[in-house]
């Protein structure tokens, strides 16, 4: 019998097993999904979740990235700094994900779902074509997979209910991120928040 992995890989479509990042705040890195280990420039952790900065030498379109991981709502919510005459029309990019907080090493596993964020217009649910796949492959178990799905559905609804403004959304849920160079505004009642990375 032929397997939906292999039905997949004949058609070319994408198909491989959920992506797993390591963050080793002790070591100051980040293991990429492909296994290779990036230096982090800043991490910092909050109640809510854990914060990092680093480069992205060698992109060719992606000069630097932010990232806030997100235990509860099972996100991890990034920022890119584009190289001059490459920006794109995002602002924010969410990925579906397992987030494991641990006191030397974090840990993420991707769910293939990610959501587009264009503050104040819109929030794009993508990659469902591969998140199907990778349920019919084995490659998610049911209750990941349904835990997934809830997890896109209430952000994508979230978003929505708040006009496409993340921060606001996020507020809702007592999170106030903090981005490089960015001051908070209207910070939630008793929650640190942390001052912009140098």
């Amino acid at each position: 019998m032929t397997t939906q992995r292999e039905i997949a890989e004949q058609l070319g479509l994408p198909v491989h097993p959920p992506k797993v990042e390591v963050f080793d705040l002790v070591a100051n890195t980040n293991t990429d999904p492909k296994g290779h280990v990036r230096t982090v420039t800043h991490y910092a952790r909050e109640p809510f979740g854990l914060y990092l900065a680093r480069p992205m030498p060698g992109h060719p379109r992606i000069a630097a990235f932010e990232s806030w991981l997100l235990p509860r709502l099972g996100l991890r919510v990034t920022r890119w700094y584009w190289h001059p005459g490459h920006e794109d029309d995002v602002d924010f990019y969410l990925d579906v994900a397992d987030v494991e907080p641990g006191e030397r090493q974090w840990r993420t596993v991707d769910h293939y779902l990610d959501i587009v964020v264009r503050d104040g217009r819109a929030a794009e649910l993508l990659d469902v074509d591969e998140f199907v796949i990778a349920v019919r492959a084995e490659l998610l178990d049911p209750e990941t997979a349904e835990r997934a799905m809830r997890r896109a559905c209430a952000a994508v609804d979230g978003l929505a209910r708040h006009g496409y403004d993340l921060p606001k959304w996020l507020r809702a849920n007592g999170i106030e991120l903090s981005w490089r160079g960015q001051p908070v505004q209207d910070p939630v009642p008793d929650q640190r928040t942390l001052p912009p990375s140098r």
